[in-house]
């Protein structure tokens, strides 16, 4: 079964080097090669990737931006994040925002090949350079939301159903189902009063007039 990868990077001779590598494999086809987050977002329904390599720090659209936004289009996407940054605060913030992997740029070539593979089989990986926290968590246990899931939390906990939410953010329903059973597993609530209780207590809800 054959792969399809996109290579996003404002970097010509790293996503040169990236696709001379891929290329070699029978079993890997590269769909495209961008430059720009934005144009990664605008063209991945007409490229349909299975995996995405995706520079972290790119002009205009960031990486960590243009995760949540692919992966609102085509949920069944997996985002690889490219960087040169090996702190855990950069890896365990992409990995919040959707990220299924996460390699350094210095890696050896067959390690991108590797990292393919595992997302593909639905697992995370982190390059072994890049070690920081595989679950990032926040104080209570839970994982953290990214600002998307924030934004929908706080809409479904003022009562609104997820086709009024589709519809504020303009977004398809069953991306709302989505990021809802997303929230809730990452919260470890499964009722809509708990998510109420949760922005309430949480300081979600401040300013809303709840």
């Amino acid at each position: 079964m054959t792969t399809r990868v996109l290579i996003v990077d404002d970097h010509p001779m790293i996503v040169e080097g990236i696709q001379a590598i891929l290329e070699s494999y029978p079993d890997i086809q590269i769909v495209g090669t961008l430059n720009n987050g934005q144009d990664a977002v605008d063209q991945v329904d007409a490229l349909s990737p299975d995996v995405v390599l995706l520079d972290l720090n790119m002009p205009g659209l960031s990486g960590l931006n243009a995760t949540e936004m692919i992966l609102e289009k085509r949920p069944e996407t997996r985002i690889l994040i490219l960087s040169m940054h090996d702190s855990p605060e950069y890896i365990s913030t992409a990995l919040s925002h959707g990220a299924r992997g996460y390699i350094l740029k210095d890696v050896p070539t067959d390690e991108i090949r590797t990292a393919i593979e595992t997302v593909m089989a639905d697992a995370q990986y982190l390059c072994p350079g890049a070690k920081g926290s595989l679950e990032p968590k926040i104080s209570d246990g839970r994982e953290t939301l990214t600002n998307r899931e924030q934004t929908i939390l706080l809409e479904l906990a003022q009562g609104q159903s997820n086709k009024d939410v589709a519809n504020t953010l303009n977004i398809s329903v069953r991306t709302v189902e989505t990021h809802r059973k997303n929230i809730k597993r990452k919260l470890g609530i499964s009722s809509t009063a708990g998510l109420t209780r949760y922005a309430l207590e949480h300081g979600v809800l401040q300013g809303t007039g709840i």
